[in-house]
């Protein structure tokens, strides 16, 4: 089971949700019910996953149901009807003492406004969820200032909140919800008040963290850019409805309507983009044990200049190009394997478009994409390369290979 499970999750504000929640069920619109009987659909049949040491984002438009969907889960606004649990547990059924142990210890939520409190120190404020827990003074100030020095503020302990900068107090926001050690981290709009340069560096900040602590975060953001760079996964929501859910190339290279695709129109590719999403299969691959006639044969019937060498395992070997494979025929060579170039680049599949543009600057041959026992899984030609940039992607049956079935399909090509 997921971490945390939502399923078919409802808010309905009015006198009388439940009615709405049926209207909703038998076909009704959101706009429809607010006219007929002055409800506010908030959520509707919201179902999500999400993953222990996931960070998962939710995007959308003002009004699109994401500010109110975190606040469900910790049962800041109680849902209308609906399912969420936590580890198994179901957080709907909690009473008043489960609740706050649950908001205490397992979840922590960093504001868009910071929520300091302005007559207390910053060490104090770091230091106030250990104060509700019933934590000693001086473990209370242990760990407000260890956390206090992770986020970058050590030396500001005894400052008040109203003499830091926005991000920095932001920062003190981010180290009060660690510091009570949360399972969980909600986080609504957190930088979407700062500047864009300090947002840039608060963002980075959390991948630094996330990336020591392996916490599950729920980050709430209207902004994609945002969105693509810190989510694992990404939900957008329209209307109080999930319309998709995807990682970030699924949701730039597969969106699910045209509301998507409008929200990734614009968006740049390369920082987002892995080998992943740009690779193909190759035309056509030889063995080691076959014979530089038998490479320029299948180079000349396919019309390539090279061609990748791959053993029966389909382990990356190398590669031979046309001209080499004719002077080896000439010469009478049997065997490619003194033709195989082995300084090929090869990439994962997770590398980002940023390292793979240097790559192919650097290289007169194609990217080899391999897996960790270096079977060769596609290939990226620089003409790949260019129409992707271009905006591109591929079409008309030359598709990305699908990576759970590329081994068996790769190995077929060198039979």
């Amino acid at each position: 089971m997921p971490f945390v499970r939502i399923s078919n999750l409802y808010k309905i504000y009015g006198p009388n949700p439940q009615q709405a929640v049926h209207a909703l069920q038998e076909g009704q619109t959101k706009e429809e019910i607010l006219n007929r009987t002055h409800h506010t659909v908030a959520l509707q049949d919201v179902s999500v996953d999400v993953e222990r040491g996931e960070t998962f984002v939710v995007m959308g438009l003002s009004g699109s149901g994401k500010s109110t969907l975190v606040r469900c889960l910790n049962r800041l606004i109680e849902p209308t009807a609906g399912e969420i649990t936590v580890d198994g547990e179901d957080v709907l059924q909690m009473d008043e003492a489960q609740l706050r142990d649950l908001r205490r210890h397992r979840m922590s939520m960093v504001f868009q406004h910071f929520g300091l409190l302005p007559h207390r120190s910053v060490l104090d404020n770091v230091a106030y969820g250990l104060w509700v827990q019933g934590v000693g003074a001086a473990e209370r100030e242990e760990q407000a200032l260890k956390w206090l020095d992770i986020v970058g503020l050590q030396g500001y302990e005894n400052y008040r909140p109203t003499e830091l900068s926005g991000g920095m107090q932001q920062r003190v926001g981010l180290a009060r919800a660690l510091c009570t050690d949360p399972e969980i981290l909600l986080m609504d709009e957190a930088f979407s008040a700062l500047d864009p340069l300090i947002r840039r560096e608060m963002q980075d900040e959390l991948i630094d963290l996330q990336g020591k602590l392996q916490k599950t975060i729920v980050f709430i953001t209207h902004d994609l850019d945002e969105a693509l760079r810190l989510g694992d996964r990404i939900a957008i929501l329209k209307d109080g409805k999930v319309v998709q859910i995807g990682t970030p190339e699924q949701i730039l290279i597969e969106p699910a309507d045209d509301y998507v695709a409008d929200f990734t129109a614009d968006v740049n590719l390369v920082p987002v983009l892995t080998a992943r999403s740009v690779m193909i299969r190759p035309r056509a691959v030889v063995s080691p044990r076959s014979g530089p006639r038998v490479a320029l044969r299948r180079m000349e019937r396919e019309g390539i200049p090279d061609m990748f060498i791959v053993d029966r395992n389909n382990h990356l070997q190398g590669l031979v190009t046309m001209g080499d494979a004719i002077e080896a025929a000439r010469r009478g060579e049997t065997l490619l394997e003194n033709l195989a170039y082995r300084d090929v680049p090869r990439v994962t599949l997770d590398t980002v478009m940023d390292e793979l543009l240097p790559l192919a600057a650097a290289s007169e041959w194609p990217i080899a994409v391999v897996d960790e026992e270096d079977r060769l899984l596609g290939i990226i030609p620089r003409t790949v390369m260019l129409s992707t940039l271009a905006g591109k992607l591929r079409t008309n049956g030359n598709q990305a290979v699908d990576p759970q079935t590329v081994p068996e399909s790769a190995v077929s090509l060198s039979q």
